[in-house]
Formats: structure tokens, sequence, C-alpha cells
């Protein structure tokens, strides 16, 4: 078996393109040995991931909004999904949208006059389509020690401000509304604050409360 390895690491070490530092895909899940991973890690491509036996790893990749679950063998990650040697590969395509899980790098630095301009309306006077979630309890990647603030911009709701203590955030990078027990309302547009930062997003209007895949709720937001 770890002649087999071996040979399926070379192939794609001798396949892989050059690294790339944005990342392709974010780790939902894993599960036995895997060297080097750890859940919530992003993952770029031309990464190599070697699953031990019995191991697996579940990856969202961002910009394709494929969500894979790999069993054993060897894992190149791509840009839009993974090669696999060795192993199984479930994939399965996932409701996401790529401006909200890339929304720190288009709108970081945004004013707040120019972030509510977007929000009004396209050049033929239509509502402006805003960054979607798919899942009422946003997956927010921010930076620890700020305070990260929601405030719904089409309705009435009480404003959410949250202290982004190291005690309530996964991987010392993330804030998760579900597993602090808050959510949003379908349908709702917000805006995300930190600090001077403005952040425009909206809550699909068939999301629920049920599990919702990570790229589906994530919000960049550093």
């Amino acid at each position: 078996m770890k002649s087999l390895i071996g040979a399926a690491v070379g192939a794609l070490c001798f396949a892989a393109p050059a690294l790339a530092e944005t990342p392709a895909a974010i780790v939902e899940d894993v599960q036995g040995k895997v060297d080097g991973i750890a859940f919530m890690d992003y993952v770029a491509p031309g990464k190599i991931i070697k699953l031990g036996p019995k191991a697996s790893i579940t990856l969202s990749y961002l910009k394709s909004c494929q969500r894979e679950t790999i069993s054993e063998g060897v894992v190149l990650v791509g840009a839009e999904q993974s090669t696999v040697q060795l192993g199984e590969v479930k994939r399965e395509k996932v409701p996401c949208d790529t401006n909200a899980a890339k929304l720190s790098e288009r709108e970081a630095n945004q004013s707040a006059a120019t972030t509510f301009r977007t929000m009004r309306s396209d050049s033929k006077g239509a509502p402006a389509k805003l960054p979607t979630l798919y899942g009422v309890a946003p997956l927010v990647q921010a930076k620890s020690g700020s305070t990260l603030v929601i405030e719904r911009t089409d309705g009435k709701e009480p404003t959410i401000s949250v202290p982004l203590k190291n005690d309530v955030m996964i991987s010392g990078k993330f804030y998760d509304f579900a597993k602090a027990g808050k959510s949003l309302t379908p349908g709702g547009s917000y805006l995300a604050i930190l600090g001077t930062k403005r952040y425009a997003f909206q809550v699909d209007a068939s999301a629920t409360s049920s599990p919702t895949p990570i790229v589906g709720r994530l919000l960049r937001l550093e």
C-alpha cells in the first residue's frame, strides 16, 4: 500500500501546477489519519493530501461550489475540484455564491458610502444582487479581537454585536452563528461591520436552519 501511495504521490507531484496562494477549498471535515490538514483549513491549488487507511476528508470548493467527500488515497487539490488516486470521491453541487465566499477581496476596502451605492440598483434601475448566503447562520471569517456588528438594512431587526474573543472563535479565525445559537432572517439584506469596513450581503429567501454546507454560508471578511 505504501509503495502504491508513493507512486501516486509521485504522479501527482509531476502533474501538479505551480502552487497558488489563493485558497481553492475549505476543509469541512476530517476523519482518521490525515497529516498536515485540519478542520477549517484552507487549501490552495496544487496541495497534495495523503489519506491513511479508513481516513476521509470533506472539501468544499469556493469557486465551483463542489463539495467532495474523499475516502483514502491521494488527493491533488485543483482550482474547482480534486484529482484522486487510489481512493474514492463523492461529489455534489451545493448552493453557494462565490461573491460571498470572496467578499473580503471584493469589498474589503470599500467605504460605507460606496457599499450603500452598490446596494441601491443596477444601471437599469433593478435592485442590485448582493452576495448571497444559503444558510441563516453565517460562518464568518474575521480577525480575532475585533467586534462584529450585523445590521438589517431592509427592515427592522435587532442589531447583533459580537466581540470576537478567542474563546468563541474556531481555529482562531471563524465565528459560527450556528454554534452560538444565532441566526438571521431568510430573504433579509444585511450589513456586516468590522471597524470602519462595511460588507453588504443577503440571506436567500429559501434558507433554513437545517445543517448547511460551510461554503454556502461562508462570509470571508478578513
